[in-house]
């Protein structure tokens, strides 16, 4: 059976995110398909894919390697999610279905549970599915398919400082989806905006020299964050 590209690409992104592949190592056709178990046709197409996504280069004399972002490009993403995030909200406020409240619920309900028992790892997956279910009630494929690559990508070049207070992260969480459920785009928009830029400044960025990011923008929707529970 044929395994397709899209699984050997999903393999090896995530093995890049990872670092089971360093910055800058050789990613040779002959290797990938032997860890992966398929031909070397996929491994082909999934490098393609990896290279239009940012997460591989083709040097010259040296092949696919993977690719060496620099500081800038780092924080480039992380004020390109400050844009999209809340752009985002205020779609998913337009167009999502009783299906994905209902999603984006269950998960709050989780997070404030295990917020309240302090459980940083189950967060941060639950973190993931919240804004993950946020861009697919967007109704747009497009900016759900972009929210992804930038999640992966500053996935792999950040590491995410655990909040200090994580029941507050959920309060937004919830407020969140309040706003979107009554259909409250600009709203949505602005709790989203200040969400992402808080959580801005716990990362800090993996490769040597990386430090703590400063905030990035300041944001242009202010929100009373005392009302967030109403």
């Amino acid at each position: 059976m044929r395994i397709p590209a899209r699984s050997v690409c999903t393999a090896i992104r995530d093995d890049i995110v990872a670092g089971v592949y360093e910055r800058g190592s050789r990613l040779t056709e002959e290797l990938l398909a032997r860890r992966y178990g398929v031909s070397r046709v996929p491994v082909r197409e999934a490098l393609r894919t990896l290279e239009a996504e940012g997460f591989v280069v083709t040097r010259r004399h040296a092949g696919a390697c993977v690719a060496e972002p620099t500081e800038h490009e780092a924080a480039d993403l992380l004020e390109m999610r400050m844009l999209l995030e809340p752009l985002g909200a205020a779609r998913a406020a337009q167009r999502r279905t009783e299906a994905h409240l209902k999603v984006l619920r269950g998960l709050v309900r989780l997070g404030q549970e295990r917020a309240r028992r302090g459980n940083s790892e189950d967060l941060r997956s639950l973190g993931g599915w919240f804004h993950e279910t946020l861009a697919q009630a967007s109704g747009s494929q497009a900016l759900t398919s972009t929210l992804g690559q930038l999640r992966h990508k500053i996935a792999w070049m950040y590491s995410v400082e655990a909040p200090a207070q994580p029941a507050e992260s959920w309060t937004e969480h919830g407020a969140i989806v309040d706003a979107v459920a009554r259909g409250d785009s600009d709203r949505a928009r602005a709790i989203t905006a200040l969400h992402t830029e808080r959580a801005t400044t716990a990362h800090r960025l993996r490769f040597p020299g990386g430090s703590r990011v400063e905030r990035v923008r300041t944001s242009q929707h202010p929100v009373n964050t005392a009302s967030l529970r109403h």
